[in-house]
């Protein structure tokens, strides 16, 4: 990687590092690029250069939210272990709603206004993958890998159930009268929701975990 490559790439990092940050606190509407390219310690034309605008800004702090949820269960196929597979997505998505709650609500304040900004990518790229993922289990559930189930309903239980610890994060606190919950706590919770959605499932935890 060239210099200038590697500088362009420190940059933006920062600017979207700063950007989630802004419209986690204010919402798209209350943060500007002003802010945003102060948190960043970086000169406004900054942004405008490589973003153009505050909305593409927002609607790539958006993808990048969504693209890392889903990284792991984008890969699996239908030869792959469906307790593995279910395991380890549910676990990391868990994982990413403890270390990173505002993304998490960012996206979530999207979709509750009507996904304004991102509803036509819900309604085609997104779509597109979901329907894939949906025929990955589907093709689990026909080779008997696991219990015949709406694979729709049990895609929106886990992102639902693991995101539930970002956006209700102050509810959880108030009732645990935890602030933070201990690797411990987060471990038991991880086991927790894998036996319950893989029993559901029809499936067992792995050993290893």
């Amino acid at each position: 990687m060239s210099k200038r490559q590697a500088n362009r790439e420190e940059v933006v990092s920062r600017i979207l590092e700063a950007a989630e940050i802004e419209f986690g606190l204010k919402g798209f509407k209350g943060a500007s690029l002003q802010d945003i390219a102060t948190r960043a310690e970086l000169p406004k034309p900054n942004i405008v250069y490589y973003f153009h605008s505050k909305e593409n800004l927002y609607k790539e702090v958006l993808s990048n939210i969504a693209e890392s949820w889903n990284d792991l269960f984008d890969k699996a196929t239908s030869e792959d272990d469906p307790a593995t597979v279910l395991d380890s997505f549910i676990r990391t998505k868990l994982k990413q709603s403890f270390a990173s709650p505002r993304s998490s609500r960012i996206f979530a304040q999207e979709v509750i206004q009507g996904a304004p900004f991102i509803g036509e990518n819900l309604r085609t790229e997104v779509s597109t993958w979901f329907q894939s993922r949906v025929a990955v289990l589907e093709s689990w559930m026909a080779a008997g890998k696991m219990r015949t189930l709406d694979a729709t309903s049990l895609i929106f239980m886990i992102w639902a159930t693991t995101q539930h610890y970002a956006d209700f994060e102050a509810q959880i606190q108030a009732l645990t009268g935890r602030d933070v919950m201990s690797e411990s706590d987060q471990q038991r919770v991880g086991d927790t929701v894998c036996d319950i959605i893989l029993s559901g499932c029809g499936l067992q935890r792995p050993s290893s975990c």
